[in-house]
């Protein structure tokens, strides 16, 4: 369901549009004042300090709320659980380069939401990672020139993943690489897949060595939310079938998603953040263009809601 582009101005703080390149996605943007009090407040923070002590990040996360309002709080939980949006971008605007900033203003938004999970990847709450023109890794995260399939996130770990971040970093040299991003509700096999016989056939999930995860886990690919909405769990990488039937069945459906016409491209500037509903959102990644000087850094968190 298209939103109308009319934004909504909170004072002098900040205002809401719909996405330039999807009007599901509800673009929060910043004032300068409103940007001059946050880093006003994060500079007095280190990531170390908030990677070591977890209380910290509340902290953190209630100063920003002051700063701004508790309305922008529930703008934000309101915007990531409406299944008629259910995503948003914010960011810095090009006020500052510094990455360890951006961990922090990341950081102190997500805790605004919930909860992040550990990400075993890297040991932390958080992820950052590299792409480049060469690559020796294990799975297509890292994998320049080869398009990242839609997925969801938290497939192969026994977290709740109700949500996901994701925040350019830096870059240099990059064409192409944009965020494709699908709405099951957008989807026109929706239907036909969710209702399916194995739609919620319990499949194994489990990752390569780099996630530093070895438990193997059971999941339905599609499940339903409260409302009985159907839900999606599921990346082509780490999910492992049983039979020739499954297998095609899975491909299909990924085939099906990737050529959607409501699967879109969205362009994030360094600095800015899409955070999704990680039940009815699917994402990936284009392929960049081949380039030896190609560098995008690239931060992850994903969690679960918070209660109230």
């Amino acid at each position: 369901m298209e939103k109308s582009a009319t934004a909504t101005a909170h004072g002098n703080l900040y205002h809401v549009e719909p996405h330039p390149q999807h009007a599901r996605i509800q673009r929060v943007i910043l004032s300068d004042d409103a940007i001059g009090e946050i880093v006003d407040v994060c500079s007095k923070h280190n990531v170390l300090n908030l990677e070591y002590t977890p209380f910290a990040r509340l902290v953190l996360a209630g100063q920003i709320s002051e700063q701004l309002g508790e309305p922008f709080v529930q703008l934000l939980r309101q915007i990531l659980h409406d299944r008629a949006t259910g995503g948003l971008t914010l960011g810095l605007q090009g006020r500052s380069d510094d990455t360890g900033l951006f961990v922090i203003f990341a950081t102190a938004i997500v805790h605004l939401i919930g909860l992040p999970n550990f990400d075993a990847m890297t040991g932390k709450y958080y992820a950052r990672f590299v792409v480049q023109h060469e690559d020796k890794s294990d799975s297509y995260l890292r994998k320049a020139y080869r398009k990242l399939y839609l997925h969801t996130d938290g497939t192969y770990v026994n977290e709740v993943t109700d949500w996901l971040l994701m925040m350019k970093m830096a870059e240099r040299n990059a064409r192409g690489g944009r965020s494709r991003v699908l709405h099951l509700d957008d989807w026109e096999d929706l239907k036909r897949y969710s209702q399916h016989p194995l739609a919620t056939h319990p499949f194994t999930y489990k990752a390569p060595p780099s996630k530093n995860v070895n438990a193997e886990v059971k999941r339905q690919t599609f499940f339903s939310d409260d409302e009985g909405r159907p839900c999606l769990c599921f990346i082509d990488q780490f999910v492992y079938p049983e039979t020739r039937e499954q297998g095609a069945w899975l491909n299909e459906m990924l085939n099906s998603m990737e050529a959607s016409p409501a699967t879109r491209p969205i362009s994030l500037p360094v600095g800015e953040f899409v955070m999704l509903n990680n039940r009815f959102w699917a994402h990936g990644r284009e392929a960049f263009e081949p380039d030896p000087g190609l560098y995008r850094e690239l931060m992850r968190l994903r969690g679960y809601f918070a209660e109230t």
